[in-house]
């Protein structure tokens, strides 16, 4: 019994971690969030007896993507017109 009740609440973690990414308005939250994705992923593949996926959940899908879309997050924050233009008129030349 109490292993529906783990496997349900899961499951419903997972939904709710799937639908804050999709509606998330912020970058930066969107991408912590798919992380907590991730890492619920790997409870679910523990739940199932696939350690081996778990761990391979964990390393890839919330480890190396997170830090992949977090540098992306930042790169692109970086990018925005105005944020650099602003800083070379400031830093550049007096008149």
């Amino acid at each position: 019994m109490i292993d529906w009740l783990v496997d349900g609440l899961l499951v419903l973690a997972l939904l709710v971690t799937a639908l804050a990414v999709l509606w998330s308005r912020s970058l930066f939250r969107a991408v912590v969030v798919f992380i907590a994705f991730g890492l619920l992923m790997t409870l679910a593949w523990v739940r199932l007896q696939a350690p081996d996926i778990a761990l391979a959940e964990a390393a890839i899908g919330s480890g190396l993507t997170g830090v992949l879309l977090l540098d992306a997050a930042r790169h692109l924050r970086d990018s925005r017109p105005g944020r650099h233009q602003a800083g070379e008129r400031r830093g550049g030349q007096s008149e």
